[in-house]
């Protein structure tokens, strides 16, 4: 029953918020905001656990698929669209499904959460397997799409997470572990594109960027495995090659040109003095680690 959820009961501190001024909805709002990470934290082990699930399917060939209806569903969508210009990931790599489709990210589709049977062929449509992850998001933890998905990723054999912010729920019963940060009432009543929505972003930031770190997509805090797609990240590139090889900036645009924009082959070509095929090669048998191909220079291929 939706009114024994905890995201669909009203917030004392919210129920005169017609009757403040702009100034007090504001501190009101970043107070219960400000309640989000705390509420993240308490999840910590199990979100780290699932870190571990989604880097053990990408190194054997896996994807990580977000499914999810409204707010959550374009989260998951969000999120998975930042992988390939942060992480210089494929699209394929990280992707999200959202009840009605490409239409639902603008509009509400009505109904759409409720039909079981679109998530199965969503799952269908992505060719969904047993190497993959299914990370199923759904605030209120009774979603029908999100449950049914779930399901069904289980059956193929699949690894599966379930993502909501209700402590009692419907998701954990489908899923392999279930990530539950438990935010409170909203300030407007049921709207869970606030508190809820703002922590189910911050755990899928901490899932992609977990997992893209734990497969060697940054060296420290680097993105070293960016994707040079616009002039902020190509100038990006350029300060963290000059920084890491001390060349001057002309120097550091011709070798990053010879290495087709790939900013750890340019890294590896310059400190480890290989050609840009050997750099390949020795990232791809260090798995993409530019700190191993870095660090233990008797590695040859």
């Amino acid at each position: 029953m939706l009114d024994r959820l905890t995201t669909e009961q009203r917030n004392p501190a919210s129920d005169q918020i017609d009757s403040m001024n702009s100034l007090e909805i504001v501190q009101l709002m970043n107070a219960e905001d400000a309640k989000i990470a705390a509420a993240v934290e308490q999840e910590a082990h199990t979100i780290a656990a699932a870190i571990d699930l989604i880097a053990a399917a990408f190194l054997q060939g896996g994807r990580l698929v977000y499914m999810g209806a409204g707010t959550s569903g374009r989260l998951g969508v969000l999120d998975a669209s930042e992988c390939p210009p942060t992480f210089n990931s494929p699209p394929e790599l990280v992707v999200g499904l959202i009840a009605g489709g490409k239409q639902a990210l603008t509009n509400a589709i009505e109904g759409a959460e409720d039909r079981a049977e679109f998530a199965v062929a969503d799952l269908d449509e992505l060719d969904f397997r047993k190497e993959d992850v299914l990370v199923g998001i759904a605030t209120s933890g009774r979603t029908p799409y999100v449950i049914a998905g779930l399901k069904y990723a289980r059956e193929k054999g699949a690894q599966t997470i379930a993502l909501t912010c209700n402590q009692e729920n419907q998701l954990a019963a489908v899923a392999h572990l279930t990530i539950c940060p438990v935010v409170g009432p909203e300030v407007v009543t049921g709207s869970t594109r606030l508190k809820a929505g703002t922590a189910t972003k911050m755990v899928l930031n901490m899932l992609t960027t977990g997992a893209m770190v734990r497969i060697g997509k940054t060296y420290g805090n680097l993105m070293v495995d960016l994707r040079a797609t616009n002039k902020k990240l190509v100038e990006r590139s350029l300060r963290i090659l000059m920084a890491f090889t001390k060349l001057p900036r002309e120097e550091a645009e011709s070798v990053l040109e010879a290495c087709k924009g790939e900013l750890k082959t340019a890294i590896v070509h310059v400190k480890r003095g290989v050609s840009t095929e050997t750099a390949c090669e020795l990232l791809k048998v260090a798995n993409g680690h530019l700190r191993q191909v870095l660090e233990h220079t008797e590695d040859t291929v």
